[in-house]
């Protein structure tokens, strides 16, 4: 029994060497799973990256959408899949708030993956409905002070990026809003311009439109230094504004499950980074508004570092609102 044991454990060894070396299998594409719907933010990140990535790793690179449960379905599933390198999963902040934002969780954030490399950052903004009385974030300021117990924050739903600023600028101010989720960023911003709820705090790639078109009030972004894009180089920084630290951005991660061979998990890190410096990868990130990652978070065990350090930070904040979900 014993040396079936070792021929056992060794001929597993030998095919995990195999497969690395194999890697990517011929005629096998590589699924960048994103456990959102299509067409948001992190789907058009995912599609972007999986073109810019199919050179450097020599293989077709797919994008499949299962979405759920705030991205927990689609992180399970990359969780439970084969540890081939065929199989990765690209998530946002999600994966380091999930942690709170959950009783029960299908897996370990830190222990369940391999860490692949950071993506990008996508930077956030406060923006207000048009008839809001306030039209800079000091008048804002004051707004909120007169007005407590009568602002409605809206937000995209639980765990949501929109949902996560709203907490952070609730902590920041120490002051509570009524707290309005919808189904999405989409409903959310129609009435924010229709005037139905008060503020929302969501990424540019979903608000630069709407504050150059006036559509609604920009007051502040949640960088620690201003943005230079047309539409937003005007407004402050809330670090600036007062809020000393404030920052939230959202940001891209890839990940692979946990025993994925080192060799392989190399690979793919060594085309992921490849990828980032791909000025036609680089161009679209900026249509989006995001900062494609230039600095060390996009070696692996930095961008491991990185995220637990994020949940660290998001926890008490999260366990403070008293937000759960089953």
């Amino acid at each position: 029994m014993k040396k079936l044991f070792t021929f056992s454990v060794l001929a597993v060894a030998a095919l995990a060497g195999a497969n690395a070396a194999d890697f990517p299998v011929k005629d096998k594409p590589i699924t960048i799973v994103v456990p959102f719907a299509a067409g948001g933010p992190t789907d058009r990140v995912a599609r972007d990256l999986a073109e810019a990535m199919r050179k450097p790793l020599g293989a077709n690179v797919v994008v499949e959408n299962v979405a759920g449960a705030g991205g927990t379905i689609g992180a399970n599933k990359v969780a439970k899949a084969p540890q081939d390198g065929h199989t990765v999963l690209l998530h946002h902040i999600g994966m380091a708030t999930s942690p709170a934002l959950y009783r029960k969780m299908p897996y370990n954030t830190t222990d369940d993956f391999e860490y692949l490399g950071m993506v990008n950052d996508v930077p956030m903004t406060l923006i207000g409905r048009p008839t809001l009385p306030a039209n800079n974030y000091k008048e804002l300021a004051v707004w909120i002070e007169q007005n407590k117990g009568k602002i409605n924050l809206g937000n995209a739903g639980l765990g949501a990026a929109s949902h996560l600023c709203g907490l952070m600028f609730q902590s920041a101010i120490k002051t509570d809003m009524t707290t309005v989720p919808y189904k999405g960023t989409a409903p959310a911003m129609n009435d924010l311009m229709g005037g139905q709820i008060d503020l929302l705090c969501d990424q540019t790639t979903n608000t630069s439109a709407q504050i150059e078109g006036k559509s609604v009030k920009g007051f502040a972004v949640t960088t620690m230094k201003r943005l230079t894009t047309p539409a937003l180089k005007g407004l402050p920084t809330l670090d600036e504004s007062g809020l000393k630290g404030f920052e939230v951005t959202i940001w891209h991660g890839m990940y692979a499950p946990k025993g994925t061979p080192t060799e392989v998990v190399n690979k793919i890190n060594a085309a992921l980074k490849t990828a980032l410096k791909d000025p036609e990868f680089i161009k679209k990130q900026q249509a989006l508004g995001a900062v494609v990652v230039t600095d060390k978070r996009s070696d692996m065990a930095e961008h491991k570092k990185f995220v637990t350090a994020e949940i660290a930070k998001w926890g008490p904040i999260i366990q403070a609102a008293g937000v759960y979900a089953d």
